[in-house]
């Protein structure tokens, strides 16, 4: 591999990158309470053959034991006491499964509003969201708040599976109603893409073969679906950002010389003998050489993780962060973003914090609380003063040192940051810099008020 690639090798260097990013699906669930998510996650897992015998045979036993004839497939995901005992989910509960087309990280988040910091952490990540419906009940508030929080997350993929259709006779107009309201409300916050499937996580219609019940539809099943739905971007579409997580100075005989700078590449492409600059620094150089798992390449995308030696002997450190000179991000001390906090303790104007982006951590105080969301109605109240556990809202920082941080928009993952207790070090807040919504699917700015939520 050279530092000139041909466009055909281009090419191939991308598809070798979709293909490794489409191996792997990271996927959340969301749905109201008694809306069946914990029983369609434990009838995908159990229908794609992704439960061991032992664990069956316990969750029969605990079903027999209360009461259940047939294996209460929830008990799969809900492995808490309380959540067994009041038949919700609290905690968010991660599994892992694989089929011979992907494999799959799932995050089971759960749906009272008060748990609504459960379902930013386990969507943080997400490259799809699967948002349940009652189809008795339709679109709810909690509908929206989900379709809302997806949409803040950037998650680039919805899913919304119409569940308990064996308990509407399998209508389809009572599908089509559903689908269209929920379609017209997301697209309108700026999902880019919204799939609607109808299913019955009980009986297991759609869910991973297709039902007898609805020949109407001619879609594909939820778990085909996330295994065709194409995640990933290729990586040179993005400007290139690479956080510095260790510096390397073996300083011994045969390296006596030395100076590394280790990292997983956030975001694009690193190519041998591009200019770069160093933030928040402002320093430039040139990359002489790329180090992958001990073999010395000329080229190198997200998410690899690499070590970079450049031709000048700089000063850089943990945190630090190298993007080229000509797509470099602006460093500021002034942050607006929109976050969720996430700790009991409210979050104040005034209070000092640590905030941590990618590699670097450093000071800052909360400055103004401009607004915040009521998830009850998606409106927005101004000057709260402060963000009780589970607000959404608009807050303003301050940094002691310059932060070089893109818009949430343009990367998710140098995009965000956390802010840490200094006291104890506990996660207080996730953050998002930038717009708090994306443009509305179809290209047309959603309707925006003063301070800036896209409703």
């Amino acid at each position: 591999m050279t530092s000139n690639l041909t466009s055909e090798e281009q090419a191939a260097a991308a598809a070798v990158e979709r293909s490794a990013a489409t191996s792997q699906l990271r996927f959340a669930t969301a749905g109201s309470v008694d809306d069946g998510k914990s029983t369609l996650v434990g009838r995908l897992l159990h229908d794609s053959k992704s439960v061991l015998a032992d664990q069956l045979e316990a969750v029969a036993h605990a079903s027999r034991s209360r009461g259940q004839e047939a294996p209460d497939l929830a008990l799969l995901t809900d492995g808490l006491r309380a959540e067994r005992e009041q038949g919700i989910t609290i905690d968010v509960a991660y599994r892992y499964f694989a089929t011979p087309k992907r494999r799959f990280i799932l995050a089971d988040t759960p749906g009272h509003v008060q748990y609504t910091r459960n379902m930013v952490t386990g969507a943080s990540t997400a490259e799809l969201a699967v948002v349940l419906v009652d189809a008795r009940n339709g679109v709810v508030e909690q509908t929206r708040r989900h379709a809302a929080v997806a949409a803040l997350l950037r998650v680039p993929h919805v899913v919304l599976a119409v569940n308990k259709m064996d308990l509407v006779d399998y209508a389809e107009p009572v599908f089509a109603a559903i689908a269209e309201e929920f379609t017209t409300y997301a697209a309108s916050l700026g999902v880019p893409e919204i799939t609607a499937i109808p299913i019955s996580a009980l009986a297991g219609d759609n869910v991973v073969t297709p039902s007898a019940n609805m020949d109407w539809y001619g879609g594909p099943t939820v778990l085909e679906h996330l295994e065709t739905v194409p995640v990933g971007t290729d990586p040179s579409q993005d400007p290139a950002r690479f956080p510095v997580q260790y510096v390397i100075r073996p300083q011994t005989t045969e390296h006596p010389d030395y100076r590394g700078y280790a990292g997983q590449i956030a975001s694009g492409v690193l190519r041998v003998g591009d200019a770069v600059t160093v933030l928040p620094s402002g320093r430039t150089s040139t990359i002489t050489g790329i180090d992958a798992l001990g073999a010395m390449v000329d080229v190198a995308w997200a998410p690899q993780s690499v070590t970079v030696t450049l031709a000048d002997d700089l000063d850089i450190s943990r945190g630090d962060l190298i993007a080229p000179s000509d797509h470099a991000p602006e460093t500021t001390q002034d942050v607006e973003a929109t976050v969720c906090h996430l700790h009991d303790r409210p979050l104040r104007v005034g209070d000092r914090v640590l905030l941590k982006h990618t590699t670097r951590t450093m000071k800052a105080i909360i400055k103004d609380i401009p607004s915040r969301l009521t998830l009850a109605d998606l409106s927005h109240h101004p000057a709260p003063g402060e963000l009780a556990a589970n607000d959404i809202g608009r807050v303003v920082l301050r940094t002691s040192e310059p932060l070089a941080l893109d818009a949430y928009e343009d990367s998710r993952r140098t995009g965000s940051f956390l802010l840490i207790d200094p006291a104890d070090g506990t996660t207080l807040t996730a953050g998002m810099a930038g717009d708090s919504f994306a443009a509305s699917a179809d290209g047309a700015e959603a309707a925006r008020d003063d301070e800036g939520w896209g409703f």
